[in-house]
């Protein structure tokens, strides 16, 4: 890059400005949020000794650091994907259009906590959970409420569901049947990514086998049935929100997907039949610049895993493709406004990086689920930035940045130390058994909260620039009267529905789950049938069981 005549005389000036920067520095150099060291000055003997430019390339090729596009958010913007659920299904669907009237473009489900969790919520493990962290979908008659008067066709839609995302997803493809809506048409993403649940979220139901074996049922069914579906969302958010470090919620996240593309080829699926529609979905926390560098470090990875782990031949199987959402840990109760500030940056940092859909957060999370006018400053914030900043002119701004360069090449060699000691214990799934992702977290997230207690890591408003005051900004508050409507319905479902069809199509479910077959046409028949998401889940709780998590003692 440089030739020897060239290099020489920059090393000699970089030494002279050493000099006289040494001697007004006294501290040791800072690190990011992952612990790598960050000089004061990054020059161009560093890239070149070290060869951080040579492999970078150009957006749209391979290894794809710059982006998988060559023209980026000139072609086309990113999703504006705001995350939405509480309540009844109809109050969710009043949300959503709301957003869409102000400029959403593609739709983002949150779940209540039994769903999540495959229960109905006249169960007894759900009393008192009721719509307070998402909607409530019980049956295929609250998916037929949530997107009532919403193409479905037309619009894409994102689930953040993970154990039964294969029957919420069986609700989906039905309710727009419903609608006219042909499954090969439907765009979206369903979650579905179990393994993050056994690391870092904990909202798992069945053992770990069965519970890749309804991951790759969706593979292989979407494939066939619903080809422009994205089957998995590969989250390294949760990981991030547990407390992990952007190395450690890169690395582990792209350690997952590997084992999802691993357990599909060992069914039997050609890998460029289905590595294709396998997405990711990361958090953006505020160390802005190493943000910026684990999603580029993350397309590089991907891409070289991909091809050369994995043999693929189709380009589109090389993409790290990834929604992306700010950090609801980085939110603070105290001063709230800030968050709008935070919110900001870590929106930027995504965008940056070159993120395909994005949510960020409004600024009253850290107290309740966003009120209307708090959702929109978020949603605002993504427009903003799209309209009026001028970050969307270039393909990749930073691309050359001898910081940003330098960051990506230690975020992807941090990476690939924790990928040979998760090969040492035996692969993800045994890593998870003895305990090491969730060890590798817990200590993370106490150097985290300790470098805040001692004022080494400073969170406005928390430990410096406190004031007293109160909250003087609205909240959402949750109607009461929703739970009983949710529940009428519920009621109705069942005393109206052909009762013998939903318990000849739960035998057959059960028959199916004892064997080897895809489940997907089993969900999607019993809820066709309107079986409710806890019936559904009960047959496969009595046939798989349910996981009993690590336990260090």
């Amino acid at each position: 890059m440089f030739n020897p005549q060239d290099l020489e005389k920059l090393k000699r000036r970089e030494a002279q400005w050493q000099e006289k920067a040494s001697s007004n520095q006294s501290q040791k150099d800072p690190t990011t949020l992952s612990g790598i060291p960050v000089q004061d000055l990054y020059t161009p003997t560093d890239i070149a000794k070290l060869d951080y430019l040579r492999d970078l390339g150009l957006p749209g090729e391979y290894p794809f650091v710059r982006g998988n596009h060559p023209t980026g958010y000139r072609g086309r913007l990113w999703t504006m994907r705001m995350f939405a659920g509480y309540g009844t299904a109809e109050e969710t669907n009043s949300r959503f259009k709301y957003l869409l009237s102000h400029g959403e473009t593609g739709l983002s489900t949150a779940f209540d906590m039994p769903t999540l969790m495959g229960y109905d919520t006249d169960d007894p493990h759900a009393l008192g959970e009721f719509g307070k962290c998402g909607v409530a979908i019980s049956s295929l008659a609250d998916m037929e409420a949530l997107f009532d008067g919403i193409p479905m066709g037309d619009v894409s839609t994102s689930m953040t569901i993970n154990s039964p995302a294969a029957v919420i997803w069986a609700m989906y493809i039905v309710a727009a049947e419903k609608q006219g809506v042909s499954p090969k048409k439907l765009r979206g993403t369903i979650q579905n990514d179990i393994l993050k649940e056994f690391i870092a979220q904990n909202e798992y139901i069945f053992p770990i086998k069965p519970s890749l074996r309804l991951v790759v049922d969706t593979f292989e069914f979407g494939m066939k049935q619903v080809p422009l579906w994205n089957t998995i969302s590969i989250s390294g958010y949760h990981i991030r929100e547990a407390g992990a470090t952007a190395v450690q919620e890169l690395a582990f996240t792209l350690a997952d997907g590997l084992t999802y593309v691993e357990a599909g080829i060992e069914r039997g699926l050609e890998v460029d039949d289905f590595a294709s529609r396998l997405s990711f979905f990361f958090n953006s926390h505020n160390d802005f610049f190493e943000e910026i560098a684990k999603f580029r470090a993350g397309r590089l990875i991907w891409a070289r895993e991909m091809r050369e782990r994995f043999k693929a031949q189709n380009e589109r199987s090389w993409w790290l493709r990834f929604h992306t959402q700010t950090a609801g840990c980085a939110l603070t109760a105290q001063q709230p406004l800030n968050n709008i500030v935070r919110v900001t940056l870590q929106a930027l940092a995504a965008v940056l990086g070159g993120t395909q859909s994005l949510h960020t957060n409004s600024m009253d999370e850290a107290w309740a689920l966003p009120s209307e006018e708090a959702v929109r400053i978020a949603l605002r914030t993504q427009q903003i930035i799209a309209h009026e900043s001028g970050v969307t002119y270039s393909v990749d701004p930073l691309g050359g940045s001898f910081l940003v360069e330098a960051l990506t090449k230690e975020m992807e060699k941090a990476v690939d130390r924790y990928f040979a000691r998760i090969e040492e214990l035996g692969g993800v799934v045994p890593a998870i058994e003895k305990g090491f992702f969730q060890s590798e977290i817990a200590d993370a997230a106490y150097r985290y909260q300790r470098e805040i207690e001692t004022k080494d890591r400073i969170i406005v408003g928390v430990n410096e620039h406190q004031t007293e005051e109160s909250l003087n900004i609205p909240l959402l508050k949750m109607d009461e009267v929703g739970e009983r409507h949710h529940l009428e319905r519920l009621k109705e479902v069942r005393r109206q529905r052909d009762n013998r069809e939903v318990m000849s199509r739960l035998r057959e479910l059960h028959q199916a789950a004892q064997g080897d077959k895809n489940l997907m046409p089993y969900f999607v028949e019993a809820v066709r049938a309107y079986a409710t998401l806890g019936e559904i889940c009960g047959v496969l709780r009595e046939v798989f069981g349910e996981y009993r998590a690590f336990s260090a003692a």
